[in-house]
């Protein structure tokens, strides 16, 4: 389930849609009001997502601006859409900017029959482990201890299958299944690279990241469970600090320059 929140700028004051940082500040704040204080500290997967505040660029004052919050745990969504209705006459404030409580909507993403597409709309973070090196036959100067943040020197393939199997892992944990699926993807379309960096316990650190289209022109039902369930937990690593956030984009005959 998704929530779309519409912010009304309160003043004159810059563009804060790439401060991954303050956007995952004004999440987590929010969480807690809402009655989920204790799920930055939580092990493991977290199981939501946000997306950049849109469209993009400074901002006048009254200007609309939009942000989505999103999970596969509809009790989260809802929990706060209420804590929202009980505060919108408050100031919001992510990082240096001010906004009030426009408007606020939940909805849920459904896939429609294939043809599908869906675009990273914030840059997707995935790792290789130091174990898969070989399988993947990374060249020896993009090698380093325990893991490595894939980038184009690296094969599309071991992109691709690491995602799958983040995916699906995240859906097993969070159902309790054990379903297998080798790779949920047809085909791919690598956009650009991303470098940017993550705030971890105050550290910074340098981050590879990448945005990408992928298309379906069959999906069995098992692959859209798993894609549906990504659209609210996010695609790759990191979700919750503003990684993997996912949308449909409008279906087109062919995906130019696609890799399989």
């Amino acid at each position: 389930m998704r929530l779309l929140l519409k912010l009304r700028a309160e003043a004159d004051q810059k563009d804060v849609s790439l401060d991954y940082n303050k956007l995952q500040g004004f999440v987590y704040r929010l969480l807690q009001e809402s009655g989920y204080p204790g799920i930055h500290d939580k092990e493991g997967y977290k199981y939501f997502c946000f997306s950049n505040v849109f469209p993009f660029g400074d901002m006048k004052t009254g200007d609309i601006r939009n942000f989505i919050i999103a999970s596969p745990n509809r009790n989260l969504i809802e929990e706060i859409a209420r804590h929202l209705a009980t505060v919108k006459d408050n100031p919001i404030h992510i990082g240096d900017c001010t906004f009030s409580l426009y408007g606020s909507s939940g909805f849920n993403l459904t896939i429609p029959p294939a043809p599908l597409r869906i675009a990273s709309a914030t840059p997707i973070i995935i790792r290789i482990p130091e174990y898969n090196y070989d399988l993947y036959n990374l060249p020896p100067d993009e090698r380093k201890p325990r893991y490595v943040y894939w980038r184009p020197a690296i094969s599309f393939d071991a992109f691709v299958k690491q995602l799958s199997e983040n995916l699906v892992k995240k859906y097993n944990k969070y159902y309790g299944t054990e379903i297998e699926v080798t790779n949920l993807f047809e085909q791919f379309f690598f956009r650009k690279s991303v470098h940017t960096r993550l705030i971890i316990d105050g550290k910074s650190y340098g981050v590879a990241a990448s945005m990408w289209e992928f298309s379906w022109n069959y999906l069995s039902p098992t692959q859209k469970q798993v894609i549906e369930f990504g659209l609210d937990a996010g695609f790759g690593e990191r979700n919750t600090f503003g990684f993997g956030f996912v949308n449909f984009i409008k279906p087109q005959n062919t995906l130019p320059h696609a890799n399989r």
